[in-house]
C-alpha cells in the first residue's frame, strides 16, 4: 500500500497494475517488477503520450482472446547446431528409445512426455512454471528499463528466470546480444553466442514433443502442419528468433565471403521454422482464429520474416545464387514490408523491428551500399522514441547519425557528446560515439581534435585495435611535423605495430584490417626508408563511404578538393618511385569524388577515366581501378544514364576478383543494381 500510494503522490497516475504475484527463484534476484512500475515503467500510459505509441511502449497488452489454433506442421530439417542444442536441452534415458523427427527429439512413448523444467540458477531447489502473459509483461517492462539505460536492471529481472521462461530467455540473451552487435567487441560476440546457446535450451523445452508414430507420419506427410498449442507456437517463434541472432553474430564477426555462407548455412533451420510459422499465421488469419497473445506471435513473424527477407536481399548476387540452391531468398521489398508492418503493431517486437529498420537506413545503407539513404523514414520512427526516451543512449545515438546523414555535423556532435555523458554503465556506447566523434572532424579536417577521439579508441576500445591504430598515425599525417612533435606520437613506429595488432576471427582475418596491414607495409623497417602514404586518412574516409556525407555540404567538399588539390601539386614535384603511379591514381580518385559532390561531373569524370586507363601501371593498390568503376557508374547515374551505369557495375564486378576490400565493393554493387534497375520506395 506504501508503495501504491507513493507512485500516486509522484503523480505517476491513479492506478498501478501490479504484475500476477509468484515466487522468485532463491528470493530476491534484480528489481521487483511492482518496483519497477512504481518507478515510472507503469503500464498505464505516460501523461503526455499519445496513442500512436505502440504497446511495447507502455509495456502491457490489453484485449485478451482464447482458442486454440488447429494447422498441421510442415517438416523443418534441423541442422548441426540445432542437433547440438536438442541433444543438450532434452534428458534421455538409457532405457529409452530415441526418434528424431525433421524438428525434434522425442520420446518413444505414445504419449507426450510431460516437459521438465529445469531448476532456476538460482535456486536448484525451485521449478515454478512461468506462464506467457508474465514472460511477455515482464520482458515488456526490461524493454522500457534498456531503453532508459538501466541496462543491469533489466537484465537482473530477466536472469533469473532465463532457465525458465522462454520470454526471459529471449529478452535477456536479446539484450547481451544488442550489446555485441553495437560493440562489435569480440568478448561481447561470444558473451551473446553463449547466452543465445542457453536461450535455446530454454526454448527447446517448450516446443512439441513427438512421439515415433508422430515423427514418422511427419516424414510421410510434408506440408502438413500439426496441431500446436499457443505455448508451443510462441516457443517456435522464440527458438527461431534466438537462431537469427545467433546468425546475425556470424555476420558480425566477419564480413568475408565465406562466412556468409557458413552462417547462411547454420540458419537454416531458423529460415524453415519463420516459413512454417509464416504459415500457420496466414491460416490463423484466414480462418479469423483467436489466441489470447496472437498479436505477440505476429509481431514475432513480421520481426523474423522481415529480417531475413532483407538481410538475404542484401548479399551479393553470387552469394544468393548459392544460397537459393539451399532452399533460400530473399525480397528487400518484402522484408521493408514486413518489419514496417510490425513496427506499427503493439507487440513487444515492435521496438525491435524499428531498430532494425533504423539499423538498415542509418548504417548497413552507408556502409554496404550506396549511401542512397530514407532519412525520412528513419525520423519517422526515430520520433516516439525520442518523446519516450529523450535520454536513452540507444535513441540518441540513433538521432545523431541521422543528423549526420543530413549533413548536420554540428548538430550530430552535440547529440554523440550528449548520448556520452547520459550514462556510464556501458562504456561501449562511448566508444561508438567516439568512432563517430572521429570522422566528423575528419571530414571537417580538425585533425588535432580527430586525432584525440582515435587515440581514445585506440586507449579504451578492444574491437580493432589494427584499425585504430592506423587511423591514428594517418591522421595524425595529415597535420604538420610541428604539431605531430607536441603530441609526443612517432607516426612511423605507429604504422609499424598496425600488423602485429592484427587479428583472426574464426580464421579469418578483418578485412579493414588487411588493408591497413597493406598500406602500412610502406613504413616496414625492412625498407631503406619509409615511403609517406598519401592523404591516408581520406583514403580511409573513402573506404568507409565518408564522401557521401560530406555531399551533403559544399564548404566541406570544397575545403577537401583544396587538400587534395594540394597534395596532387605535391606529387608532381616529387621524384619518381616505385608507388607514385598507385599515390597518383589514389590523388584522382579522391578529387574525383570531391568534384562529383560539387556538382562538376566532366571534371569528375576526367579523374576517373585516368585512374582506369592506368590500371596496367598500378603495383600495389589494385582495388583503386573496380572502385572507380563503381564511382563512373554513380556518376552516370545521376545524370540519368541509367543503362551505361549498369555496365559499369557489371564490369567492375565481373572483371576484378581479388583485391582489398572485394566483398564490401560487391555489397555495394549489389545494393546499386537493386536501387537503379527498379523504382523502389525505400
Amino acid at each position: 500500500m506504501d508503495a501504491v500510494l507513493a507512485c500516486r503522490l509522484r503523480g505517476r497516475g491513479n492506478r498501478v497494475a501490479a504484475l500476477r504475484p509468484r515466487p522468485r527463484p532463491g528470493g530476491s534476484a534484480g528489481p521487483s517488477p511492482f518496483a519497477l512500475l512504481c518507478a515510472g515503467l507503469s503500464p498505464e500510459p505516460r501523461a503526455g503520450v499519445g496513442s500512436e505509441f505502440p504497446a511495447w511502449f507502455l509495456g502491457g497488452s490489453s484485449q485478451r482472446r482464447n482458442m486454440a489454433l488447429l494447422g498441421s506442421r510442415a517438416e523443418l530439417e534441423a541442422d548441426e547446431d540445432v542437433f547440438e542444442d536438442a541433444l543438450e536441452t532434452i534428458s534421455i534415458s538409457s532405457h529409452s528409445d530415441m526418434a528424431t523427427s525433421s524438428l525434434h527429439f522425442a520420446s518413444c512413448d505414445t504419449q507426450q512426455a510431460p516437459r521438465q523444467r529445469g531448476a532456476s540458477t538460482v535456486s536448484s531447489s525451485s521449478s515454478t512454471k512461468v506462464d506467457l502473459k508474465s514472460g511477455l509483461e515482464e520482458c515488456a517492462v526490461a524493454l522500457n528499463l534498456f531503453l532508459s539505460n538501466k541496462f543491469t536492471d533489466a537484465l537482473e529481472l530477466l536472469r533469473p528466470w532465463a532457465k525458465e521462461s522462454m520470454y526471459h530467455a529471449l529478452g535477456y540473451s536479446t539484450i547481451v546480444v544488442l550489446q555485441a552487435v553495437l560493440t562489435f567487441e569480440q568478448q561481447d560476440i561470444q558473451n551473446g553466442i553463449s547466452a543465445m546457446k542457453d536461450a535455446l535450451q530454454t526454448c527447446q523445452k517448450y516446443r512439441k514433443k513427438y512421439t515415433v508414430v508422430e515423427s514418422f507420419s511427419s516424414l510421410l506427410s510434408r506440408g502438413s502442419l500439426e496441431q500446436l498449442s499457443e505455448e508451443e507456437m510462441h516457443a517456435e517463434i522464440c527458438y527461431a528468433e534466438c537462431l537469427l541472432q545467433k546468425a546475425a553474430l556470424t555476420f558480425v564477426q566477419d564480413e568475408n565471403m565465406i562466412n556468409f555462407i557458413k552462417g547462411g548455412l547454420k540458419i537454416r533451420t531458423s529460415y524453415q521454422i519463420y516459413k512454417e510459422c509464416l504459415s500457420i499465421l496466414h491460416e490463423i488469419q484466414k480462418n479469423k482464429l483467436q489466441q489470447e497473445f496472437f498479436y505477440e506471435f505476429e509481431g514475432g513473424v513480421k520481426l523474423g520474416s522481415g529480417a531475413f527477407n532483407l538481410m538475404l536481399s542484401l548479399l551479393p548476387a553470387r552469394i544468393i545464387r548459392l544460397l537459393e540452391f539451399i532452399g533460400f531468398s530473399g525480397n528487400r521489398e518484402l522484408g521493408l514490408l514486413q518489419l514496417r508492418e510490425g513496427a506499427s503493431g503493439r507487440s513487444m517486437r515492435s521496438a525491435l523491428c524499428c531498430l532494425t529498420i533504423l539499423a538498415f537506413h542509418t548504417y548497413i545503407s552507408l556502409i554496404l551500399g550506396t549511401g542512397e539513404v530514407n532519412v525520412a523514414e528513419a525520423e519517422r520512427l526515430l520520433a516516439p522514441f525520442l518523446q519516450q526516451f529523450p535520454n536513452g543512449s540507444l535513441v540518441l545515438f540513433y538521432h545523431a547519425r541521422i543528423e549526420l546523414l543530413k549533413g548536420n555535423l554540428e548538430e550530430a556532435q552535440e547529440v554523440f557528446q550528449k548520448c556520452i555523458s547520459v550514462q556510464e554503465e556501458w562504456k561501449q556506447f562511448h566508444h561508438l560515439c567516439y568512432w563517430e566523434l572521429m570522422w566528423i572532424n575528419v571530414f571537417q579536417q580538425n585533425w588535432m581534435q580527430a586525432y584525440y577521439y582515435s587515440d581514445l579508441l585506440c586507449k579504451e576500445s578492444k574491437w580493432s585495435k589494427a584499425t585504430y591504430v592506423f587511423l591514428k598515425a594517418a591522421i595524425l599525417s595529415m597535420l604538420p611535423e610541428e604539431d605531430v612533435v607536441a603530441t609526443n606520437e612517432n607516426v612511423v613506429t605507429l604504422f609499424r605495430q598496425v600488423d602485429s595488432l592484427k587479428q583472426r576471427i574464426a580464421g579469418k582475418s578483418i578485412p579493414t584490417e588487411k588493408f591497413a596491414v597493406r598500406k602500412a607495409r610502406r613504413y616496414s623497417a625492412s625498407l631503406p626508408a619509409p615511403v609517406k602514404l598519401i592523404l591516408p586518412a581520406l583514403e580511409m574516409m573513402y573506404v568507409w563511404n565518408g564522401f557521401s556525407i560530406v555531399s551533403k555540404r559544399k564548404d566541406l567538399s570544397e575545403n577537401l578538393l583544396v587538400t587534395v588539390e594540394k597534395a596532387e601539386a605535391a606529387l608532381q614535384s616529387q621524384n619518381f618511385n616505385s608507388f607514385s603511379v598507385d599515390d597518383e591514381c589514389l590523388v584522382k580518385l579522391l578529387k574525383g569524388c570531391c568534384l562529383k559532390n560539387l556538382q562538376r561531373p566532366l571534371q569528375a569524370e576526367l579523374c576517373y577515366n585516368h585512374v582506369v586507363e592506368s590500371e596496367k601501371l598500378l603495383k600495389y593498390d589494385h582495388y583503386l581501378v573496380p572502385f572507380t568503376l563503381f564511382e563512373l557508374a554513380s556518376l552516370y547515374k545521376s545524370q540519368g544514364e541509367i543503362d551505361k551505369a549498369i555496365k559499369f557495375l557489371e564490369t567492375a564486378r565481373n572483371n576484378y576478383k581479388d583485391y582489398s576490400l572485394e566483398s564490401r565493393l560487391h555489397f555495394r554493387i549489389q545494393a546499386a543494381l537493386h536501387l537503379w534497375r527498379k523504382p523502389s520506395s525505400d
